[in-house]
């Protein structure tokens, strides 16, 4: 046999290009152990050393606390307290101030100041009918309705007696049907225990069973006194299990499949 048929496809033996976990007896990245070092998840297996940490920057003091030696002086400030020179500020300019204007002759309304100083006779103006006095209009002889004097309910008037006309009465007239007059069997026979003495009546039941225990009770092969472990000493016992490979890819299934 040629070395051609041995493998198959490209693939030739050489030398791993990187470690392989399966090459060490460690356990390698299969395990995640907590770790021996830092604060979080830490091994509760193992000792744990003294942990310190850095606080965060401080905000910045107010303005009431005690400046620091890097703090600048300002040049207006003496041994004596703020100097006396006046100091001024630079402002934008202000809009100029509108002078008055004077109204013209054309401002003024003479017509209308007649009606104030001398006699004007009344004005009126037309304009349409309100609606408020809808409310207020006094009724009409239709709007009256008195009561009737006809009849037997009139209270104050007497009234002539009132006679109804009905419809024929079937029952005790001349041409009364005869033969729906019921027959001997319309009507119902009296028991006669009602009113005679009443024998004695039975009745007749299903057959009574005596009561007993139906449950199933295990037999003689229903034990296994072999298995019991408890009472006496125990032999030792051995499992053969698979053997595993080292370098054995897991099987990967296609979901979509």
């Amino acid at each position: 046999m040629s070395s051609a048929e041995v493998w198959v496809g490209s693939w030739r033996p050489h030398r791993p290009r990187g470690p392989i976990a399966a090459m060490y007896n460690s356990p390698g990245p299969t395990y995640a152990l907590p770790g021996a070092t830092g604060m979080n998840n830490h091994d509760p297996r193992m000792l744990k050393g003294p942990a310190f940490s850095f606080g965060a920057r401080h905000h910045d003091f107010q303005s009431s606390c005690s400046p620091g030696p890097g703090y600048l002086v300002p040049s207006n400030i003496t041994r004596m307290g703020r100097d006396g020179t006046p100091a001024y500020s630079v402002y934008g300019r202000r809009k100029d101030i509108q002078p008055f204007q004077t109204p013209g002759p054309g401002s003024y309304s003479l017509e209308n100041a007649t009606k104030k100083i001398f006699h004007s006779p009344p004005a009126f103006s037309l304009s349409a009918r309100t609606k408020l006095f809808r409310s207020d209009q006094t009724p009409g002889p239709a709007a009256y309705m008195l009561p009737p004097v006809l009849g037997a309910k009139v209270v104050n008037k007497s009234a002539a007696p009132n006679i109804s006309l009905s419809g024929r009465s079937t029952v005790g007239s001349f041409h009364e049907d005869l033969r729906k007059t019921p027959g001997p069997g319309t009507y119902q026979v009296v028991d006669a225990s009602i009113y005679k003495h009443k024998a004695p009546q039975f009745s007749m039941t299903g057959r009574n069973l005596m009561p007993g225990d139906n449950t199933k009770k295990p037999g003689p092969g229903a034990h296994h006194p072999e298995n019991v472990t408890f009472a006496a000493t125990k032999a030792p016992s051995f499992s053969f299990g698979i053997r595993h490979s080292e370098y054995i890819a897991p099987i990967i299934v296609d979901g979509t499949d």
